[in-house]
């Protein structure tokens, strides 16, 4: 790699790498926020407060680096053109085009990154959460139990209710406990919450008291007395949270037909492919003429930049509903922006002009 080659690359690497930590600890601040949020309001666990941030960083890196890329080009060339670097080396014969060599270079270690981040660890990352999630909401339900309130620990099979609460120690305790048609009542002094944080299992143990089991409307009702009695609630350790698509192994999704899969999938590999898009994109327009300012054309390209991920989101929700040709996907979108930068690209680069000095003088402008 030349002298000029090295320069280009560290000056786009360090811009890209400004901006994608700039937005990074934008949307990071912005995400704990709500992960506190939800803990103060004891929604989510605290202890899984630091472990849904991390995970959440791998969906937000795989997010934010193709724009910091995008942008990262226009601020570094945008820079060059300011300080009339472009023009000394469009006078030595570098125009747009060379400088996709050094910046492609970086944009192929982004893209084998993304394409890594976006069809493994987001995935996994995706499912760790939903995970986390949902356990915590499982430990929260079976730490809802206040005294002198009529409580639910398994969404409504079984009622509890305790006048006292002392720690997992209840007192004059009220038990409705419903197996099919039958009815259980039971009635007790005292009682324990038992919790096995191995399978999940929740059981309250009570202590002198009397079950009354039946069904209602019957009259042949079972009544006993007892000294200690454990009731099992529910078994946490077969539950899952529900499957989404957005947490789904890639190799699941290259093995489905269905559209939503083939949607998602196509979204996963254009996180790297956009990579090349926006580079191609990036360079004719981070070019401004002499008596433009530094960031002329950044409103330019942030428009080429919204209206190219509405047209993947567009196209996306075309495959999901199957209203498109499956070879067709969400392809055209990057072959069609991509068509537009090489010509953005060809047009600064003086392609379509057949005469050589007036090539260099368009170089030099």
């Amino acid at each position: 790699m030349s002298i000029i080659s090295r320069y280009i690359f560290r000056e786009t690497f360090a811009a890209w790498l400004t901006v994608t930590l700039v937005l990074f600890v934008i949307l990071m601040s912005n995400q704990f926020a709500e992960v506190l949020d939800d803990a103060a309001a004891g929604r989510l666990p605290k202890d899984a407060v630091f472990a849904i941030l991390s995970l959440t960083s791998l969906r937000y890196i795989t997010l934010l680096t193709p724009l910091g890329l995008f942008l990262g080009v226009m601020l570094a060339l945008g820079r060059l053109n300011r300080d009339s670097e472009m023009a000394a080396l469009a006078s030595s014969g570098v125009g747009p085009a060379q400088l996709i060599g050094p910046i492609s270079v970086l944009t192929l270690a982004l893209s084998v990154s993304v394409a890594w981040l976006a069809l493994k660890q987001t995935p996994d990352a995706s499912r760790a959460i939903e995970q986390i999630k949902f356990r915590a909401q499982e430990e929260l339900e079976l730490g809802v139990l206040e005294s002198g309130k009529f409580t639910s620990p398994d969404s409504g099979d079984t009622i509890i209710y305790a006048k006292e609460v002392v720690g997992e120690e209840i007192r004059e305790v009220f038990l409705q406990h419903q197996e099919d048609e039958r009815v259980v009542v039971i009635l007790a002094d005292r009682g324990e919450r038992v919790h096995d944080p191995e399978t999940g299992n929740l059981t309250f143990v009570l202590y002198d008291g009397r079950r009354y089991e039946g069904v209602p409307g019957q009259r042949d009702f079972r009544i006993m007395a007892f000294a200690e009695h454990g009731i099992p609630i529910r078994s946490l350790g077969d539950e899952e949270p529900e499957e989404l698509v957005e947490t789904k192994p890639s190799g699941v999704l290259f093995a489905s037909t269905a559209p939503e899969d083939r949607a998602e999938l196509q979204w996963r590999i254009s996180a790297p492919i956009s990579l090349f898009v926006l580079m191609l994109l990036a360079v004719p327009l981070s070019r401004s003429r002499p008596r433009e300012g530094r960031y002329a054309r950044l409103g330019v390209g942030m428009l080429m930049y919204i209206t190219y991920v509405n047209l993947l989101s567009i196209a996306r929700v075309w495959v999901e509903r199957d209203q498109v040709p499956r070879w067709l996907g969400l392809w055209w979108v990057h072959i069609g922006l991509g068509l537009v930068g090489l010509l953005l690209l060809g047009r600064e680069s003086g392609w379509f002009t057949s005469s050589p000095r007036v090539r260099r003088a368009e170089l030099a402008r």
